[in-house]
C-alpha cells in the first residue's frame, strides 16, 4: 500500500476543480449539484454516469462537530480519505490514499485522529469482508502510523530485519468507542486451514502508544461474534461449534447462557444494542411473524413479552444512537418501506423536523455524535430519484448548509420513480415488488426487464437511487424487482417459504410478479427480458428454462449455473459450516436431493436454453467461481446454441469494481436489450 505527495496533490486539485466539496447554494444542490453538465434534451445520461464511483461518500462528523471525514474519488479509480474543516471555510485536507487499494472503512478516534482500513470500496458500498490492515492518522494528515499489518505486508517482511510494532494480520478492527480514551477495539482471529474463523479474542488498542489490553480473557470458548455497548465494552457474544451456536450475555461480571440451537434452523435472538448500564436490546421474532425490537428481562435474560418497536409487514433492522456521556438512548434508525428514524430526545426531534421541512419528500438521516453538546448534526439526504447529498444542520443557528453531493452529475428531474407494492403469488403468499417506472407518458405498454436480486436470502430492494434500475429505466424499460420467497426483511413466512425452492416456487414468484405488472397495463408481455447477478443470474437462466415463452432474452452475470458446484468447488469462499449445514437447509442435500438439484441447474439443462443470452463473469470470482460460466458456455456450444454473447473480466471478483468493466458490460447489455426488445441504443424502446 503506497501513497505519494504527487498523488495527494492530484486528489486535492481534482476536488477543487470539480467543486464537489463546499458546494454552492442549497438550491443548486436540490437541482442535482453545481458543476453538472446535463445531457441534451431527450438524450439519456451516458452509462458511466450511472456506474462510476460517487464523488463523495460515507461522511462522518467529528465528535467536536467541527470537521467531517469522508471518502472521495481519486485519480486512477481509487478512493482517498479527506477531512473538511467546517470552521475554516470548508478547507479540505486529503489525509490518506493508496495507489493499489481503496479506503474501505474509517472512523474518528476522538476529534483529532482517524483510523482506517484498506480494501475494496465497491462504489461506496463498503464491505467489511474486504477490509484488511489498520492505520491511524491525525486530522491534519500528519502522524500516520500502521497499527495492523495486511497479510501481504506481513508475508513480505519475513526476510526483513526491520522491527514493527504493528499487530500481525490476524488482528482486525472490531469497534471504535465514542470516548476520549484514544483506544479502538481489535480482535485476534483464530482460523482453520480453510481460513474459516474459529474464535476471536478482543483487546483495546491505544492508537498513540500501540499498547493493548486484553478484554474478556474468561469468555466462553469458540466466541466468533461480539457486541459492544455504548462505551465499547462487550455485553453479548455468540459461539459457534460445528452447526451449534449459543448466545451469552455479560451479567454481574460473568457470561451467562441465554439461548442455544442450530445455526440455521433454530430461532435465535440477535443482540442489537446496550447502554452498558442494564438496558439490553435484541431483535427477535414477534407474534406477527416479523422481527421486532425487544428489551431483555434482566432476571430471565429473555426478551420481554411486548416489543419496543414492531413494524407492520417488515422486519426491524437498523441502529441505535446513544449519548456518549450519559449513555441515554437518543433514538433509533430503522427501515420499512423507506429508511426512517425515531427520536426519543426532544432536541433531536426538533432537529429532524427542521431538516425535513427544509428537504421535503426525502429520507433525511441525522448523524449525532455529541450533538446535544455541539448542536450540530450531519445530514445524509436522498430519495428514489436523488442520489445522496450531505448537509450540516446547526441547531443553535437554525442553519442548514450543504457540504457535498455523492453524484452531482445526476439530475433528479431526469430519474425514474420507484415504488414498492404488495401482490399475491399463485399460492396466496404476499410478495413485495419494487417497480421503477421510466419518466414520461407511454403510448401503451412498455418493454420490461425483470431484474432479480442476488443473495438470495437478503432484502433486495430499497427506496433509494439505484444505479442498475435507473440505468435500465433511462433506456425506457419498466424495471420489475420482485422480493421472491426466500428474501429477508419482510417476515419469517416469506423467508422460510424459499427454503429448498431454487428453480421452483422462487421462480414462480418472479413469473407472478411479471403477470401482475402486465395486468396493470404497464408491460408489453411480448417484450420482456430477465436479468440478474449471482442468484439473480441463476434465476435469469432458470426463467428461460422453466418459462421459455415468457422472455425474449436473458442476461446473467456472476451467475450460479450448477447447484452441485456450490458444494463441490473447493476454491469457493463459502465456509465449511455453510457447505455442510447452511446450503443443505436452504438449497438441499447433495445426495438425497441430487435429482432435484440436477433439474434445477441451468448447466445440466443447457439444451433447454433456447433464448438469446448475454453472460458475463469475473475471472477472479471466489463466491461463484468462473467454472459456473465457462462450463455453461461449453455446454451451450455442445447443445448448438448460437445466440450467446460471452465475456469475462480479468481482475474482477464477484462484485465488479472497475469502471471500465461496468461500462463495457452495461454497454453490451444496452445493445443486447435493444436488439431483442426492439430499440436502438440510447433511445427509448
Amino acid at each position: 500500500m503506497t501513497e505519494t505527495k504527487g498523488r495527494r496533490r492530484a486528489v486535492l486539485a481534482r476536488l477543487c476543480a470539480l467543486g464537489v466539496l463546499g458546494l454552492g447554494s442549497l438550491g443548486a444542490m436540490a437541482q442535482g449539484g453545481a458543476n453538472t453538465v446535463p445531457a441534451a434534451a431527450g438524450t439519456p445520461p451516458p452509462i458511466a454516469d450511472f456506474f462510476r464511483d460517487p464523488q463523495v461518500r460515507r461522511p462522518k462528523i467529528s465528535p467536536d462537530g467541527r470537521a467531517i471525514a469522508l471518502v472521495v474519488s481519486a485519480p486512477g479509480g481509487r478512493s482517498a480519505l479527506a477531512v473538511l474543516e467546517l470552521e475554516r471555510d470548508n478547507t479540505i485536507t486529503q489525509v490518506e490514499s493508496f495507489s493499489d487499494s481503496d479506503i474501505a472503512y474509517f472512523a474518528w478516534v476522538g476529534s483529532d485522529r482517524l483510523v482506517y482500513t484498506s480494501g475494496k470500496d465497491e462504489g461506496g458500498k463498503r464491505s467489511d469482508s474486504n477490509t484488511s490492515g489498520l492505520w491511524t492518522v491525525k486530522r491534519d494528515g500528519s502522524g500516520r502510523r500502521q497499527l495492523i499489518l495486511t497479510r501481504y505486508a506481513q508475508e513480505s517482511r519475513i526476510d526483513s530485519s526491520i522491527i514493527t510494532r504493528a499487530l500481525p494480520f490476524q488482528w482486525s478492527l472490531y469497534g471504535v468507542p465514542d470516548d476520549d480514551s484514544g483506544e479502538v477495539i481489535v480482535g485476534y482471529g483464530r482460523f482453520d486451514v480453510r481460513w474459516d474463523l474459529k474464535s476471536a479474542q478482543l483487546a483495546r488498542l491505544n492508537v498513540d502508544t500501540q499498547q493493548r489490553r486484553v478484554l474478556e480473557a474468561q469468555a466462553p470458548e469458540n466466541a466468533v461474534g461480539w457486541w459492544l455497548d455504548a462505551v465499547g465494552e462487550p455485553w453479548a457474544l455468540t459461539t459457534l461449534t460445528e452447526n451449534r451456536t449459543a448466545l451469552y450475555y455479560k451479567q454481574a461480571g460473568a457470561w451467562k447462557l441465554a439461548q442455544e440451537g442450530e445455526v440455521v434452523r433454530s430461532p435465535t435472538v440477535m443482540p442489537f444494542a446496550s447502554d452498558g448500564r442494564g438496558l439490553r436490546l435484541v431483535v427477535d421474532r414477534s407474534p406477527a411473524g416479523t422481527m421486532a425490537l425487544y428489551r431483555v428481562d434482566p432476571e430471565t435474560l429473555k426478551p420481554e413479552a411486548q416489543p419496543l418497536v414492531s413494524l407492520q409487514g417488515f422486519d426491524f433492522d437498523g441502529g441505535a444512537v446513544f449519548d456518549p456521556e450519559s449513555r441515554r438512548l437518543l433514538g433509533l434508525y430503522y427501515e420499512n418501506d423507506a429508511p426512517s428514524s425515531h427520536w426519543f430526545d426532544p432536541v433531536l426531534k426538533a432537529m429532524q423536523a427542521a431538516v425535513d421541512q427544509a428537504l421535503p419528500g426525502r429520507v433525511n438521516q441525522l448523524e449525532c455524535r455529541r450533538c446535544l453538546k455541539t448542536q450540530r448534526v450531519l445530514v445524509t439526504s436522498w430519495s428514489d430519484t436523488q442520489p445522496q447529498e450531505f448537509y450540516v444542520y446547526d441547531h443553535a443557528a437554525k442553519k442548514l448548509s450543504a457540504v457535498g453531493a455523492s453524484r452531482p452529475w445526476i439530475r433528479a428531474a431526469d430519474m425514474a420513480t420507484r415504488e414498492l407494492s404488495r401482490i399475491r403469488a399463485r399460492d396466496g403468499l404476499e410478495l413485495p415488488v419494487m417497480v421503477t417506472m421510466p419518466r414520461g407518458r407511454a403510448a401503451g405498454p412498455r418493454p420490461a426487464v425483470m431484474l432479480i436480486h442476488g443473495g438470495p436470502y437478503v432484502r433486495g430492494t430499497h427506496w433509494m437511487w439505484d444505479d442498475e434500475a435507473q440505468f435500465l429505466a433511462s433506456r425506457g424499460y419498466v424495471v420489475i424487482e420482485p422480493e421472491f420467497r426466500g428474501s429477508e426483511g419482510y417476515g419469517e413466512q416469506l423467508f422460510r417459504a424459499g427454503w429448498r425452492q431454487w428453480g421452483l416456487a422462487m421462480q414462480d414468484d418472479i413469473s407472478d410478479a411479471l403477470a401482475w405488472a402486465v395486468k396493470q397495463g404497464w408491460v408489453d408481455p411480448k417484450r420482456v427480458c430477465i436479468a440478474g447477478a449471482s442468484y439473480g443470474g441463476y434465476a435469469a437462466l432458470m426463467g428461460l428454462i422453466k418459462d421459455p415463452g415468457q422472455y425474449r432474452c436473458g442476461v446473467s452475470w456472476s451467475g450460479v449455473t450448477d447447484l452441485d458446484y456450490l458444494f463441490s468447488l473447493s476454491w469457493s469462499d463459502a465456509s465449511e459450516v455453510t457447505r455442510r449445514y447452511g446450503l443443505v437447509a436452504l438449497i438441499g442435500d447433495r445426495e438425497a436431493d441430487a435429482e432435484r438439484l440436477r433439474r434445477t441447474s441451468p448447466l445440466r439443462r443447457a439444451a433447454d436454453l433456447q433464448a438469446p443470452l448475454l453472460i458475463g463473469h469475473g475471472l477472479d470470482d471466489r463466491r461463484v467461481p468462473i467454472d459456473h460460466a465457462s462450463d455453461l458456455r461449453r455446454a451451450l456450444e455442445k447443445a448448438g446454441h448460437s445466440q450467446v454473447e460471452y465475456v469475462t473480466y480479468p481482475g474482477e471478483g464477484h462484485a465488479w469494481r472497475m469502471l471500465s468493466t461496468k461500462t463495457d458490460f452495461y454497454g453490451r447489455m444496452e445493445r443486447f436489450l435493444a436488439r431483442h426488445l426492439g430499440a436502438a441504443p440510447g433511445q427509448a424502446p
